[in-house]
């Protein structure tokens, strides 16, 4: 038997009531709810408010900015009463979350002109709402989730905006079994954008990291009270650059507690192991922040490794907190820094190699003498990816000058015995100190194998391939490079999901590196004479120059072992080489860069890569970089969701492989399924051993996590899935035919064909980025879903979801099925289908001569059907392309100025139709429009004008003009091309 929500309701309060709770079935109201809140103010700040001053406090601090609500919250404020005294007052116990009054309320109803909200249940600290928790019965996505809660916020006249909800801090959703949450937010943090990237929502979990989701044990670990205060207090970011809320999650709080217990306890040293992309920066910045505030601390120093990594660290840190963190330029400025007792000061984030100067006793400027009265105080050091060489050299100077100090380290990838050997470009043997040499004992972990099952990073495909001509190929063994190039301009389509993702080909050395470059530009080259209609991929490369006593590159190049090697050796050629890349670079992105002024190149080089987060029409895909040859550079440290494939020809292991491979994993939508790797040395046997070394298990038990299915069982999962939706459709008396969608009778029916398809498109996006399939694979996909029988089902599927879309967002009951439907348009959206494309299309289909990639009438609105990238304007370019006269041919350019008109003359059209429909002058009407599109906000009082001339009574002329908006508001908002028209919401 189902357990209805009010049962999961009910049980929910009484578990909180056993928590220590208050249940107030009472406050179910606006009024209620404000009165048990001033009972609570004035209660804890020993005032008693006449009714006049109380209204004109909450005038003061109820605010639309969750921001500026959640500061409010947090600190002491002042407000004035009437006699002209200043009250100073908290909105909760800040000193001491723990000594709140916590309430439990369920069923508020905010009511206003525009919005009858109903909220499930909210818990008050000292009667300020600060968590809702919205309990569901079905098995909603917490995608889906999210966006009833965005519903709820975007709503005209909502809660969140004028009333005491604006303090909300947190979301908890929970159908019993799965329970998530995340924090509140403005509305540009808050929801979901047109690529479908989500807030961060999470799951609570135990300290070894197994997830807490059933709704009953989640309250017992995060909703008891004094843990969910010390939660809004301690671990909650407020991200002072951006104006947003961060929530930590449970593994960041669980380091941070390990970190302050073992200081508070003077404990000795320790190590934090949370693997690459689990958000090491903000868990270090909270630790720190925290220690500002032990008096027993004399400074805390956050120690990274190299120039770039100091300037992204600080640039991290005073986003969470403006100003924070101060650049230090240079040894100086970092000693005189260390040496200050100003507040500000306390926290110093700098490099190893200026702190290893900075103790350095020959040094002329007597640093370390200076330093003198520091030495026996009590400091903390933290160290971000303190795997590096140089954190075992300079470990002993900094034990010997700082006595009782204590070291901590976060590292994704830790020095164990196994990976503490390596051998030197130079040829001698060396080793890297183990992690737990240095920092005694691991504090915390959270591996990849666990951020891979928490959705936090993807899995991995890997490719190994070989070269055709060589029967007897061996491991580690480089192919030509020629072959290589070839096989990257065959598979990179594929394996970007057509260009939506870039990569980084990782070589071995510098004239590799070189080489590379030079094979691109003369093999594209090539092809693009012999085949007018060749892409080129653009191509970029990136190594350092000659350190010739620059103090910047020395210190960049120190853990750039491979670059500092090669260029000890016949430097002139490779800065000439470098000049020549470089100077291609600037012809290609119109910059004007130079080796003298590397790093501003190799910040330049960065940015490009990170701007494929843009879609073409928003930056033009010639701004872009769609490989990036590299050497030692960006393999470690360097993050962009929208990179997903790497190309290995160098040797890597251990944790050189498992950082390397991590530039590829980072979550983003559906269209990213997994970070892709290609390897050119067939390295299996590194890749075991690196899997086995940091997941924590052996090869074979780690795998499913790691590891992508094979493209045989992905292929048996598509074949399940679309035998599925056979039986379905003939479950519904129809056969199995894109076209019998339309014969899908109800919604409940509609419904599960979304669900259906979504799983196969789900499967084929997989399945395209696959880079090792073999011709009778392909051949199999292609039986089990023709190409046609996939773009027609696609666009099936995208009228079915718009059409159930627009029903959702009218507002229709929770309980109706079309409400708990996540279409997940992303799915369906084409890196390669955009507008350009389509034009040239068109322009192709209008040539008389013939054209390789020419297209049918028909095969170009199917094609344009598949798509969800133009749903908005499919159906007028449709209606273009079949009014096209036949032999007629066509420029480009002219298309786009004939699809131009054809919109105007269209809109013309509509709104000359809508003035005859509602008797107003068609001039006046028109003009009424484009004012509204010229301020992009709708005047009531213009429309009342625009009416005035059918000389209504009031009644009548409010009915016409409710009638005129119903007609009018679709096309209002077609123009704006999802733009906010300010004030139509009123209409909608």
């Amino acid at each position: 038997m189902t357990t209805s929500e009010q049962q999961i309701e009910q049980a929910l309060i009484t578990k909180l009531t056993d928590l220590k709770y208050t249940h107030r079935p009472d406050i179910r109201d606006r009024e209620a709810l404000e009165q048990n809140f001033r009972a609570k103010f004035e209660s804890l700040n020993k005032v008693t408010l006449t009714s006049a001053e109380f209204a004109r406090l909450r005038d003061e601090i109820v605010t639309a900015d969750v921001f500026t609500a959640s500061k409010t919250l947090r600190t002491r404020n002042t407000f004035t009463r009437e006699d002209g005294t200043p009250l100073q007052y908290t909105l909760v116990n800040i000193k001491d979350w723990c000594k709140n009054d916590y309430e439990v309320i369920n069923q508020l109803r905010i009511n206003t002109a525009n919005s009858h909200h109903r909220y499930d249940v909210i818990l008050l600290i000292n009667g300020v709402p600060v968590v809702q928790i919205e309990l569901k019965t079905l098995q909603v996505s917490p995608r889906r989730a999210m966006q009833q809660i965005i519903d709820y916020k975007n709503d005209p006249g909502n809660g969140y905006g004028n009333s005491l909800l604006c303090f909300m801090q947190l979301f908890v959703v929970s159908n019993n079994s799965d329970t998530y949450y995340f924090a509140n937010n403005r509305n540009q943090h808050f929801g979901f954008n047109a690529d479908e990237r989500f807030l961060p929502v999470y799951q609570f979990a135990s300290e070894d990291n197994k997830k807490i989701t059933q709704l009953d044990a989640f309250a017992d670990k995060f909703l008891a009270k004094c843990l969910l205060g010390e939660m809004i207090n301690r671990y909650m970011v407020l991200v002072a650059s951006e104006q947003k809320l961060l929530i930590m999650r449970p593994y960041q709080i669980y380091a941070v507690k390990a970190i302050v217990d073992c200081i508070h306890q003077n404990r000795g040293n320790g190590y934090i192991w949370h693997t690459t992309g689990s958000g090491k920066t903000l868990t270090s910045f909270k630790a720190s922040t925290l220690l500002k505030d032990n008096p027993e601390i004399e400074k805390c120093f956050f120690v990274v490794d190299r120039k770039d990594l100091d300037r992204q660290t600080r640039e991290e840190f005073n986003k969470f907190q403006d100003g924070c963190v101060e650049e230090n330029t240079n040894t100086e400025t970092l000693v005189r820094r260390m040496l200050s007792e100003d507040y500000a000061d306390k926290v110093v984030v700098t490099t190893i190699q200026k702190l290893g100067l900075a103790l350095d006793g020959s040094n002329r400027k007597n640093y370390k003498e200076r330093l003198q009265p520091l030495s026996n105080k009590r400091v903390v050091f933290i160290f971000d990816e303190c795997h590096r060489s140089q954190f075992g050299d300079n470990h002993q100077a900094i034990k010997e000058f700082f006595p009782n100090a204590q070291l901590f380290g976060f590292t994704g990838t830790p020095i164990f015995e196994q990976n503490a050997s390596y051998k030197q470009i130079d040829g001698q043997d060396a080793s890297y100190k183990t992690t737990a040499d240095i920092f005694e004992k691991q504090l915390h972990a959270y591996t990849i194998t666990n951020a891979i099952d928490d959705n936090n990073v993807l899995r991995f495909h890997i490719d190994y391939l070989k070269s055709k001509s060589s029967a007897k190929f061996k491991p580690d063994e480089p192919i030509a490079q020629q072959a290589v190039v070839e096989a990257i301009l065959a598979k990179h389509d594929a394996a970007t999901n057509s260009r939506r993702f870039n990569a980084v080909l990782a070589t071995a050395s510098i004239n590799h590196a070189i080489e590379y470059h030079r094979l691109f530009t003369a093999i594209q080259a090539k092809r693009k004479a012999e085949d007018n209609s060749f892409q080129p991929l653009n191509i970029a490369c990136v190594f350092s120059p000659p350190a010739e006593g620059n103090k910047d590159v020395q210190q960049l190049q120190e853990d750039l072992l491979q670059e500092k090697q090669d260029n000890s050796v016949a430097p002139d050629e490779k800065k000439a080489a470098l000049k020549a890349i470089i100077a291609a670079y600037n012809a290609q992105y119109k910059t004007n860069h130079s080796v003298n002024d590397f790093d501003l190149y190799y910040q330049d080089v960065q940015q490009r890569i990170k701007g494929h987060k843009y879609t073409n029409a928003d930056y033009a895909h010639h701004n872009k970089i769609d490989v990036i040859i590299v050497v030692d550079m960006l393999l470690t440290g360097f993050d962009s969701k929208y990179l997903n494939t790497l190309y290995v020809d160098k040797n890597l292991k251990h944790h050189g492989l498992i950082q390397a491979f991590s530039r590829t994993n980072r979550i983003l939508n559906d269209t990213k399924p997994y970070g892709n790797v290609l390897d050119f040395r067939q390295q299996e046997q590194a890749v075991k051993d690196a899997v086995a070394l940091f997941s924590g298990s052996d090869f074979e038990s780690a795998k499913k996590y790691w590891l992508v299915d094979a493209a045989p069982v992905v292929i048996e999962k598509l074949d399940t899935a679309i035998t599925q939706l056979q039986d379905f459709m003939q479950s519904q008396g129809l056969t199995y035919a894109p076209a019998e969608v339309n014969n899908l009778k109800g919604d409940d029916a509609r419904g599960q064909f979304i669900n259906l398809f979504k799983e196969v498109q789900r499967l084929k996006t997989q399945l395209d980025q696959y880079t090792n399939l073999s011709a009778e694979q392909s051949s199999s996909i292609e039986a089990v879903i023709p190409e046609d029988t996939l773009r027609a089902f696609k666009g099936m599927y995208l009228e079915t979801a718009q059409r159930l879309k627009d029903k959702q967002n009218k507002g229709y009951m929770a309980d109706d099925p079309v409400q708990q439907l996540d279409f997940e348009f992303v799915l369906f959206a084409s890196s390669v289908i955009d507008y350009d494309y389509i034009m040239g299309l068109i322009a192709q289909y209008t040539q008389n001569t013939s054209v390789k990639q020419k297209m049918t009438r028909e095969q170009l609105i199917g094609l344009l059907g598949s798509s969800a990238n133009l749903m908005d304007e499919r159906e007028d370019i449709t209606a273009y392309i079949n009014q096209l006269k036949a032999g007629v041919s066509l420029n480009e350019k002219e298309i786009r100025a004939g699809f131009d008109a054809f919109k105007a003359a269209k809109a013309a059209q509509v709104l000359s139709d809508l003035a005859v429909k509602h008797q107003l002058d068609n001039s006046a009407l028109q003009n009424f429009v484009d004012a509204i599109m010229r301020r992009m906000i709708f005047d009531g009082e213009q429309l009342s004008d625009l009416l005035s001339p059918r000389e209504l009574g009031w009644k009548e002329r409010s009915r016409a003009e409710l009638a005129l908006m119903e007609d009018l508001l679709p096309l209002l908002k077609k123009i704006a091309q999802g733009r906010e028209i300010s004030g139509l919401n009123a209409y909608e």
